[in-house]
Protein backbone atom coordinates (compact mmCIF):
# COMPACT_ATOMS: atom_id res chain seq x y z
CA UNK A 1 0.00 0.00 0.00
CA UNK A 2 1.44 3.44 -1.00
CA UNK A 3 0.14 6.28 1.30
CA UNK A 4 0.44 9.82 0.16
CA UNK A 5 0.52 13.03 2.58
CA UNK A 6 -0.12 16.52 1.52
CA UNK A 7 0.95 19.63 3.06
CA UNK A 8 1.01 23.97 2.53
CA UNK A 9 -1.76 25.78 0.64
CA UNK A 10 -3.70 28.33 2.12
CA UNK A 11 -4.74 31.62 1.55
CA UNK A 12 -2.67 34.14 -0.45
CA UNK A 13 -3.12 37.48 -2.40
CA UNK A 14 -1.86 37.73 -6.44
CA UNK A 15 1.53 37.76 -7.05
CA UNK A 16 2.45 35.67 -3.78
CA UNK A 17 4.10 32.67 -3.62
CA UNK A 18 3.34 29.24 -1.89
CA UNK A 19 4.93 25.67 -1.43
CA UNK A 20 3.00 22.24 -1.91
CA UNK A 21 4.67 18.92 -0.41
CA UNK A 22 3.90 15.93 -1.17
CA UNK A 23 5.66 12.96 0.89
CA UNK A 24 4.90 9.40 -0.76
CA UNK A 25 5.68 6.16 1.57
CA UNK A 26 5.25 2.15 0.04
CA UNK A 27 6.55 -1.01 0.07
CA UNK A 28 10.63 -0.59 0.85
CA UNK A 29 12.53 -0.40 -3.03
CA UNK A 30 9.56 1.60 -4.13
CA UNK A 31 9.64 3.85 -6.74
CA UNK A 32 7.06 5.94 -8.55
CA UNK A 33 6.89 8.99 -10.06
CA UNK A 34 4.67 12.03 -8.83
CA UNK A 35 2.31 14.95 -10.24
CA UNK A 36 0.50 17.54 -9.29
CA UNK A 37 -3.73 17.97 -10.24
CA UNK A 38 -6.19 20.47 -9.80
CA UNK A 39 -9.67 20.94 -9.19
CA UNK A 40 -11.21 24.13 -9.49
CA UNK A 41 -14.94 24.94 -8.54
CA UNK A 42 -16.93 23.75 -11.05
CA UNK A 43 -14.22 22.77 -14.02
CA UNK A 44 -12.44 19.69 -14.32
CA UNK A 45 -9.47 18.26 -12.98
CA UNK A 46 -6.47 19.51 -14.60
CA UNK A 47 -2.92 18.15 -14.88
CA UNK A 48 -0.59 20.69 -13.20
CA UNK A 49 3.04 19.21 -13.46
CA UNK A 50 5.02 16.15 -12.89
CA UNK A 51 8.79 14.75 -12.37
CA UNK A 52 10.59 11.12 -12.56
CA UNK A 53 11.50 8.74 -9.92
CA UNK A 54 15.17 10.14 -10.80
CA UNK A 55 14.01 14.27 -10.67
CA UNK A 56 16.32 14.53 -13.85
CA UNK A 57 12.71 14.96 -16.05
CA UNK A 58 10.00 17.51 -15.66
CA UNK A 59 6.73 18.36 -17.51
CA UNK A 60 4.59 21.70 -16.82
CA UNK A 61 0.73 22.50 -18.04
CA UNK A 62 1.24 25.49 -20.11
CA UNK A 63 -1.04 27.57 -17.94
CA UNK A 64 1.99 27.41 -14.98
CA UNK A 65 5.07 27.08 -16.63
CA UNK A 66 7.48 29.50 -16.24
CA UNK A 67 5.58 30.47 -12.52
CA UNK A 68 5.52 26.66 -10.77
CA UNK A 69 8.60 24.32 -9.95
CA UNK A 70 8.34 20.93 -9.00
CA UNK A 71 11.08 19.08 -7.51
CA UNK A 72 12.39 16.18 -5.75
CA UNK A 73 14.12 16.18 -2.50
CA UNK A 74 17.76 13.96 -2.62
CA UNK A 75 15.84 11.60 -0.44
CA UNK A 76 13.68 11.08 -3.44
CA UNK A 77 10.32 10.39 -1.15
CA UNK A 78 8.85 14.18 -1.31
CA UNK A 79 8.14 16.22 -3.53
CA UNK A 80 7.71 20.38 -3.52
CA UNK A 81 5.41 22.33 -5.87
CA UNK A 82 6.52 25.98 -5.66
CA UNK A 83 4.01 28.15 -6.73
CA UNK A 84 5.30 31.76 -7.57
CA UNK A 85 3.39 34.75 -9.08
CA UNK A 86 0.16 32.89 -8.16
CA UNK A 87 -2.93 34.24 -9.56
CA UNK A 88 -6.61 34.12 -9.21
CA UNK A 89 -7.22 31.30 -11.57
CA UNK A 90 -4.58 29.33 -9.58
CA UNK A 91 -7.51 28.80 -6.88
CA UNK A 92 -7.91 25.11 -6.68
CA UNK A 93 -8.03 22.36 -4.37
CA UNK A 94 -4.46 20.62 -5.80
CA UNK A 95 -3.80 16.77 -5.54
CA UNK A 96 -0.66 14.81 -5.50
CA UNK A 97 -0.47 11.68 -7.20
CA UNK A 98 1.71 9.14 -7.69
CA UNK A 99 2.38 6.04 -10.05
CA UNK A 100 4.72 2.79 -10.10
CA UNK A 101 5.51 3.78 -13.51
CA UNK A 102 8.59 5.68 -12.37
CA UNK A 103 9.95 7.19 -15.66
CA UNK A 104 6.42 8.12 -16.25
CA UNK A 105 5.86 11.76 -16.12
CA UNK A 106 2.94 12.62 -17.96
CA UNK A 107 -0.45 14.47 -18.03
CA UNK A 108 -2.69 11.43 -18.24
CA UNK A 109 -4.87 11.11 -14.88
CA UNK A 110 -5.41 7.58 -15.46
CA UNK A 111 -1.94 6.39 -15.01
CA UNK A 112 -1.49 7.78 -11.46
CA UNK A 113 -2.69 5.18 -9.27
CA UNK A 114 -2.37 6.35 -6.06
CA UNK A 115 -3.81 9.84 -4.92
CA UNK A 116 -3.21 12.94 -2.10
CA UNK A 117 -6.51 14.12 -0.27
CA UNK A 118 -5.80 17.46 -1.71
CA UNK A 119 -4.92 20.54 -0.29
CA UNK A 120 -7.00 23.90 -0.88
CA UNK A 121 -5.01 26.96 -2.35
CA UNK A 122 -6.98 30.37 -2.67
CA UNK A 123 -5.33 33.05 -4.55
CA UNK A 124 -7.36 36.56 -3.62
CA UNK A 125 -6.72 39.61 -6.30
Amino acid sequence: QVNIVQSGGGLVQAGDSLRLSCTTSGPTGGAWSTAWFRRALGKEREFVAAITWSGQSTHYANSVKGRFTISRENTKITVHLQMDSLKPEDTAVYYCAATGQETYYGPQAREYEYWGKGTLVSVSS
